[in-house]
């Protein structure tokens, strides 16, 4: 009796331990994962002038794509981990920021090659806890993801508006120039495996909110060929309808990540101009996932605006001085027209200073020789132009 009474306990403890365990680790996992994920790094940043610093806070800024909605981090609270938030956007004075959300990745994600087969965000989704019809599904992914922001802009005291239409943008942009400390979001996809190979789905997206929307991510899907994935392809059938579609909504097109195929022939289909929403150049940084100069050209003939990242596989490396060295080699190549920001913040990379100290962008522009009005283009202006253009 008293060995079994003694197994018992220690039965008892063992579960206790292992329960305590399990909840230390959802408690605590997500964000060592969120850390560990999203890091800013010591680099050798300029020297902001005062005048500098005064010119920045007229800028309408606008950053086309980071990730934040995948992370389980309070948008509304500052925090001391990651690159972005709002009150960092907000002390940024970014006008704009689009929102991306991301409901796949291959494991062991390279630029190179990857199957289709794997997720690592799955693991994660359930991770952080996030509700069950998340789990299996990626459509439910993006709408969580949407809710998550709609959420925090009932919530924000009026400092989060979420713009879905060219007159949403302009009138927040009108309510701005009064001073007012505030920010607008606009909701992107990366990667319309998120429709799960039905066309109705990209409505329903559309309806949540959603106004950019990437075809592919870093594996080819139904939609479209990846440069990460293992075919490389065009466009499918459905992406063709799904392209289509997509005019007719008002809804911007983004070449991220596509095949050289696939943006070929999307260049060659659209009618309106289209977005590389974060990416580099190989003329400064060579690699499969950046624009090689016919793309570039290509795309500025289409009216389109490329996002320029801060992050190592975008520019080579973390520095300001990088980003600006790739924005003078469009410039030269395309026109400053066609240039704009997207700094994958969050999207699991590392960089050399977070949102709030976009101030660096600005001087080290200043420091390649840019002007004034150049710069005003470069940091919000191009993309505000083709938003209005587009958005329904």
């Amino acid at each position: 009796m008293r060995l079994r009474k003694r197994f018992k306990t220690s039965l008892l403890t063992l579960v206790c331990i292992a329960v305590l365990g399990i909840a230390v680790v959802f408690i605590f996992g997500p964000l060592h994962i969120d850390k560990q994920s999203n890091v800013v790094v010591a680099v050798n940043l300029p020297k902001v002038s005062a005048d500098t610093a005064a010119f920045h806070q007229t800028l309408t800024i606008a950053d086309m794509h980071e990730d934040i909605l995948l992370w389980n981090r309070a948008l509304l609270e500052r925090h001391d981990h990651g690159h972005t938030d709002v009150p960092r956007l907000i002390e940024g004075n970014v006008s704009l920021q689009i929102f991306a959300a991301v409901t796949k990745s291959p494991k062991d994600l390279n630029y190179e090659s990857n199957p289709s087969d794997s997720d690592m965000i799955t693991p994660l989704v359930m991770f952080q806890r996030w509700p069950v019809r998340t789990w299996f599904s990626l459509k439910e992914r993006a709408l969580y993801q949407a809710q998550k922001l709609h959420t925090a802009a009932a919530e924000s005291q009026g400092k989060l508006f979420v713009v879905t239409s060219a007159a949403d943008l302009s009138d927040y942009l009108a309510s701005r120039r009064t001073g007012a400390q505030t920010l607008s979001g606009l909701l992107a996809i990366e990667g319309l495996h998120a429709i799960e190979g039905d066309l109705a789905n990209l409505d329903d997206l559309f309806n949540a909110g959603y106004r950019m929307m990437g075809l592919t991510h870093f594996f080819d899907n139904k939609v479209a060929g990846s440069a990460h994935g293992l075919q490389k392809g065009g466009l499918t059938d459905l992406g063709k309808q799904v392209l289509a579609r997509m005019e007719q909504l008002g809804i911007v097109v983004d070449l991220a990540h596509l095949s050289p195929t696939a943006i070929s022939e999307v260049l060659a289909t659209v009618t309106k101009p289209v977005v590389v929403s974060h990416t580099g150049v190989q003329g400064t940084c060579p690699g499969v996932r950046n624009l090689t100069d016919d793309q570039l050209l290509k795309i500025a003939h289409n009216g389109g605006v490329v996002g320029l990242g801060y992050w190592g596989g975008a520019i080579c490396d973390v520095s300001p001085k990088s980003f600006a060295k790739a924005a003078r080699y469009v410039a030269d190549l395309v026109g400053v027209e066609h240039i704009g920001l997207g700094s994958d913040f969050d999207g699991y990379v590392t960089t050399g200073f977070d949102t709030a100290q976009l101030q660096y962008i600005t001087q080290a522009l200043v420091d390649a020789g840019f002007t004034q009005s150049e710069i005003r283009l470069i940091m919000g202006g191009n993309t505000v132009r083709l938003l209005k253009a587009v958005l329904p």
